[in-house]
């Protein structure tokens, strides 16, 4: 039984509105993700703390601590927190966590994998942790796709790798008799959602599938989204659960809001019920 649920924010950053919301006119996102002058929206890197008997689970590692300063100021990262030290205000040390659960490996899901120690060496950055990652995912990481080559950055891979720290996970999976892995494939090959229940609800982390709440709405799929029309059907079959079900929906680039329900007006999903935090 999962006994302890705390959201974790890596960092704040910011990503293009237009390819963060597709073909959807920027009049329509701009009145809840509003641009800056370059037409970056603010966004969140939010990851979960779970435990679950002597398990100590993470899902997702956001962007890092290793990037060069280029690099943090074309994403508006900031810098004045990361994954580390949030873990640490929550009493948690990367040593103490057991497991961590990669939805996919672009930069901004997996970049805290590893870091630059002491030595000048790329190493994992919890020592003691397992990675879990879809097989599908790893594979297409590796091949360098050439759509998705600036976001699936090999530092953040293969150190894991070496330290023979990953675990490939073969498709749909119960993970410690808990966790239920739900593969994806519009955003990128081989992405996982994170379904689990807590205090008699159902979670649901909805990764790059929903990633902000104003993505709810159906045709509202990003840029990033190799196969758009493939997002959209499994938002839709993932929404229909939703509502049914009465899950809660965890959404990690949210500048907002940790999560909320999904209700159903006939003619579109839109938010429900917002998540205040976990009792």
């Amino acid at each position: 039984m999962i006994t302890k649920v705390i959201p974790i924010i890596d960092t704040m950053f910011a990503l293009d509105g237009g390819a963060m919301f597709g073909v959807v006119p920027r009049n329509l996102w701009n009145r809840t993700n509003p641009a800056d002058d370059e037409n970056r929206i603010d966004l969140a890197m939010r990851s979960i703390y779970l435990e679950l008997g002597d398990k100590k689970i993470l899902i997702d590692t956001g962007i890092g601590n290793k990037n060069n300063e280029k690099f943090d100021k074309m994403f508006k990262v900031d810098k004045k927190q990361n994954l580390v030290l949030n873990l640490e205000d929550a009493y948690i040390s990367t040593d103490d966590i057991t497991d961590i659960i990669i939805t996919h490996l672009h930069f901004d899901h997996a970049g805290g994998n590893t870091f630059i120690d002491e030595n000048g060496k790329l190493v994992p950055r919890f020592k003691n942790a397992t990675y879990h990652v879809q097989k599908e995912n790893f594979e297409h990481a590796m091949s360098s796709p050439v759509r998705e080559r600036a976001s699936y950055l090999k530092e953040n891979i293969i150190p894991i790798q070496e330290a023979n720290q990953l675990n490939l996970i073969d498709g749909k999976q119960v993970l410690f008799d808990e966790i239920e892995l739900i593969p994806q494939y519009g955003h990128t090959i081989g992405q996982q959602l994170v379904k689990f229940k807590f205090n008699n609800q159902i979670y649901v982390y909805m990764a790059d599938t929903i990633p902000t709440s104003s993505h709810i709405n159906i045709p509202f799929v990003m840029g990033y989204d190799i196969q758009p029309l493939i997002t959209m059907k499994e938002k839709e079959v993932l929404l229909e659960k939703a509502v049914k079900e009465d899950w809660v929906l965890l959404y990690e680039h949210d500048p907002y809001l940790i999560g909320s329900k999904v209700v159903f007006d006939g003619r579109k999903y839109k938010k429900g019920e917002i998540l205040e935090g976990f009792e």
